[in-house]
């Protein structure tokens, strides 16, 4: 079965290039600056090579080529994913190689975002029917979205992209997260016959598996946002052609508990001068409550993976 091979492929790939790839972003000198507004046990971390997201995006389209290749479906979920990837790539570079802190400027991010979420989802909508009754959550039907589709669905592809960047901040955090709620449209795709998003989502799974090899802590890499916002784009882009944005909040819990938790920090400084939490995103506020590295990112996997079978069962 294609779906199994191209899981077996993205994780061997993967895993082949981290011996490759990880010396020669050391020797290239592109290492992560860790700011001190993070937690002070982060700053042990200064220069770990980061832009690793490559290790899990290269299996991609060269899994598609090898296994569905007639797939324009396939295809495009492969292009969106990796015009994310290269917002975040040369968002990285901006960083790292050419020392501006800030990387990209919002409106540029923001921009190039929307204009490939856009084209995606004219193609979603025009050529995989995905603009079709939307599922709901907890068996409450379907219903049609009309002209709402094509906003709904660019707003959920920024949102998640974004939402899975603000959530990479503890070693294999992200990976393994991302990796539970993929599975979920790995399940889709095949209980549903859409070969082309199981595929995808298969190999993405291997290749994020082979990656969490050099990304549990200690981490050897981080993905930067070369990984994050390809992987964000990835979960939106899925639900958007199985018609299950309206179930991403729930699939994706983690990434909206700690959006949320980003939103609530800032909002109760600026009304009050005070903060919720200790520190935010959400994961920082466990750490300095005295949780190792490895307790918060174990604690949140699973939360990752609830949230994960609760849509499955709400479906």
């Amino acid at each position: 079965m294609n779906v199994v091979y191209g899981g077996i492929f993205g994780f061997v790939v993967a895993f082949g290039l981290g011996p490759i790839v990880i010396p020669t972003l050391h020797r290239l000198k592109f290492g992560q600056t860790i700011r001190d507004a993070g937690p002070a046990s982060h700053l042990k971390k200064q220069g770990t090579p980061t832009m690793g997201g490559l290790l899990f995006l290269l299996p991609l389209p060269l899994a598609v080529l090898f296994f569905a290749a007639d797939s324009l479906e396939a295809w495009a979920l492969v292009a969106l994913i990796w015009s994310y990837g290269m917002i975040g790539l040369a968002d990285d570079a901006l960083k790292v190689i050419f020392k501006r802190p800030l990387g990209l400027k919002a409106r540029e991010k923001l921009f190039f975002q929307i204009l490939f979420a856009s084209v995606f989802c004219w193609l979603a909508a025009n050529r995989f029917s995905a603009d079709g009754p939307y599922i709901l959550p907890f068996h409450a039907g379907a219903v049609s979205l009309g002209w709402l589709f094509g906003p709904l669905s660019v707003l959920a592809i920024l949102a998640s992209g974004n939402a899975v960047n603000l959530t990479d901040g503890l070693d294999g955090l992200a990976s393994g997260a991302v990796t539970l709620c993929m599975a979920f449209f790995a399940f889709w795709g095949i209980v549903h016959h859409d070969m082309a998003l199981a595929l995808v989502s298969t190999v993405l799974i291997g290749a994020l598996i082979g990656f969490m090899r050099y990304n549990i802590h200690p981490a050897q890499v981080f993905m930067g946002d070369t990984g994050s916002l390809a992987l964000g784009a990835a979960l939106a882009a899925s639900a958007v052609v199985s018609r299950t944005t309206l179930i991403l909040p729930l699939v994706g819990i983690l990434f909206v508990i700690e959006t949320l938790s980003v939103i609530i920090q800032v909002l109760s400084f600026k009304l009050t001068g005070k903060r919720v939490f200790r520190m935010s995103p959400l994961h920082h506020h466990f750490e300095l409550g005295g949780w190792s590295e490895e307790r918060v990112v174990a604690v949140f996997w699973l939360v990752a993976a609830i949230g994960a079978m609760l849509a499955w069962w709400g479906i």
